[in-house]
């Protein structure tokens, strides 16, 4: 019995390290969306059996990173132009709702951590260094609100749609994250004072400016 609790816990453990390594190649781009993973690749890779890397694929699905077809295979997730507009419209409704609950329960230090996230951000000075910080300050900016199955979902949200922000990121290019840096600071602003309903009114627009500005763009859909 000790054994077989054992031998679960390590392949859960390899499970988990598989699917952090492939979901680390999907939020970085290294994986495209509708790329094909294969399962004895990624075995032989990290010398294990199929199994772990089974359980890592369904973990992955579950974060809305990978979409597995019965009987054929496993791909990275790719949206279309509609579903990525209409997760956005799932998002506007949902994070104001997460972000105000979160600010209301800000402390001083997460406030602190925040504003240097934000300072960190303004001076990446490249794309790939801002959609790290840029994720990591909004995820973050939630967590205060207590609410972990809403921030599991929002997660979630984030996962699918983080190729088309990168895309778009990249179309702009630094220079054109001005307006960005300046609903930045406004959030920062918010936080400082405690104001959840100000904070809810500007992620919300936030997000909805990303949802226009991605539909002005199709092409970043088609490749």
């Amino acid at each position: 019995m000790t054994k077989d609790i054992e031998g679960n816990g390590k392949s859960a453990a390899v499970s988990q390290r598989i699917a952090d390594s492939i979901k680390a190649a999907i939020l970085d781009g290294t994986r495209q969306p509708g790329e094909r993973i294969r399962q004895e690749i990624i075995a032989e890779e990290f010398g294990a059996s199929r199994l772990p890397v089974r359980e890592a694929l369904r973990i992955l699905e579950s974060d809305g990173l990978v979409t597995l077809v019965a009987n054929t295979g496993a791909w990275v997730t790719k949206m279309n132009l509609e579903e990525c507009t209409e997760t956005y419209l799932i998002r506007e409704r949902l994070e104001p709702l997460l972000l105000g609950r979160s600010v209301a329960n800000f402390t001083d230090a997460d406030i602190a951590a925040l504003v240097a996230l934000e300072e960190e951000i303004e001076a990446a000075g490249d794309v790939e260094h801002y959609l790290v910080l840029d994720r990591r300050f909004h995820l973050q900016s939630y967590k205060a609100a207590g609410m972990p199955s809403l921030n599991a979902m929002v997660e979630r949200l984030w996962n699918t749609t983080q190729h088309y922000r990168r895309a778009y990121t990249r179309l702009i290019g630094w220079e054109g994250l001005n307006l960005t840096h300046d609903e930045h600071r406004l959030l920062i602003a918010a936080y400082k004072h405690r104001d959840s309903e100000e904070a809810e009114r500007l992620i919300y627009g936030h997000l909805r400016r990303t949802r226009l500005e991605l539909a002005r763009h199709p092409e970043i859909f088609e490749s």
